[in-house]
């Protein structure tokens, strides 16, 4: 991986992009049931919290000069890597999937309306040939063509939400049905979900400040205000699809640049980062190359498989991740312990199978601040206790020895 090529505004740059998408604002749709006044309270706190998190990880990445999987080396050790990189590499192919057929979806409903285009096949492939083309390019992408693509972006979306914030308030009021534990889980979530990405970029950053604040301020401002234009749409214009939103407001090629933009400057770091977790287990692999391929795959689950049927799957790989972000903080930064010369480490792998399962166990439960915060809570205390008293009966065995 090479290193210091990054700078403050490519990071900024790149994770804002990656916070605009449909999938954010659809997302911040949910959030209406708090109505506007709690749904924002829920939007801004828990990506406060989560970005946070996410951040701290990029840290590491940028300390160590290690992308996010490799960076897991430090709880599980080199071959306990290997099976998270395995699910990593399902999880990033299928949302890959994913979004690339939202983004073909919207953009064939926008060519339907502007031009009679109706070929959603056709779109997905044409979102996942920009998406190859965007990761063969490689660094010199990142520093400037998703740079301009996203200065664009941000352009587009400053008009997206005048034409949704300049809306009349509604005639009745959303009444607020949610709970706050629920919006401010849908909040964390996404910023989460970047967790097992972020070191694969902010390893390359050339300065400190460039790791931590530039992906801060990027997808912290990226996606509370994609969320807030999916809460203004539900509450507002009655609807939190951005291509519905757009439609309506006459925004034509405003709109089709908006949708086609964000889904390539979003799925492509999901395309980057399944290359990086294959060179984990195989690092004589090409990352370009590899990196296409996983494009090329991802475009063909959009194109020719319901890969909408599998999200529940996507969302269980997903759950590992949690678990995992406790278990790698702790040992980062609260126990100062480092495996990467272990083949594979015990008490990390018991860690996380008994967060896995409070996760699951906790998810039936309303909690205030969600079940995957919550989740992180327990796996910390879980994991420093293990470790603490795994060190202290060692120490007692070296000295009675």
């Amino acid at each position: 991986m090479n290193t210091g090529k990054l700078t403050f505004a490519n990071l900024f740059f790149l994770w804002f992009g990656a916070a605009v998408s449909v999938a954010e604002i659809f997302t911040g749709g949910y959030l209406a049931n708090l109505g506007f006044a709690g749904g924002m309270t829920a939007n801004v706190l828990g990506h406060l919290v989560g970005t946070v998190i996410l951040v701290l990880g990029g840290i590491i990445g940028y300390r160590e000069k290690l992308p996010s999987i490799m960076s897991m080396r430090i709880s599980f050790g080199k071959q306990g890597s290997y099976l998270l990189s395995g699910i990593n590499i399902l999880q990033l192919l299928g949302w890959t999937a994913v979004m690339i057929l939202l983004g073909g979806d919207a953009v064939n409903e926008l060519c339907r309306s502007l031009w009679g285009i109706d070929n959603q096949m056709l779109m997905s492939a044409l979102i996942g040939l920009f998406i190859g083309f965007w990761v063969f390019i490689g660094i010199q992408g990142f520093k400037w063509l998703n740079m301009v693509a996203v200065a664009l972006l941000l352009g587009l979306t400053v008009v997206m939400s005048w034409v949704i914030f300049t809306q009349p308030a509604p005639a009745q009021p959303v009444e607020p049905t949610g709970t706050f534990g629920m919006g401010f889980e849908l909040a964390i979530i996404m910023p989460l979900s970047w967790f097992p990405l972020i070191a694969d970029y902010t390893s390359m950053a050339k300065n400190s400040r460039a790791a931590w604040l530039a992906p801060f301020l990027g997808y912290f401002t990226g996606s509370t205000w994609m969320y807030s234009i999916g809460l203004g749409g539900a509450i507002f214009s009655g609807t939190a699809d951005p291509t519905q939103m757009m439609l309506a407001a006459k925004l034509g090629m405003v709109a089709l640049m908006v949708i086609g933009l964000s889904t390539v400057t979003t799925t492509f770091m999901d395309v980057f980062s399944a290359a990086v977790s294959t060179l984990n287990v195989l690092p004589r692999l090409n990352r370009r190359w590899t990196s296409v391929v996983f494009a090329a795959l991802g475009t063909g689950l959009a194109m020719f498989f319901p890969i909408t049927q599998y999200e529940w799957f996507l969302y269980l790989l997903g759950s590992v991740f949690a678990p995992l972000m406790a278990i790698l903080l702790s040992d980062y930064y609260l126990l100062k312990h480092d495996a990467r010369s272990n083949i594979a480490d015990v008490r990390a792998i018991l860690s996380l199978a008994l967060g896995i399962a409070f996760y699951y166990w906790v998810k039936r439960h309303d909690m205030v601040v969600g079940h995957t915060l919550t989740t992180i809570g327990f796996t910390l205390i879980v994991h420093n206790a293990m470790r603490v008293l795994t060190e202290k009966r060692r120490r007692v065995a070296a000295t009675r020895g």
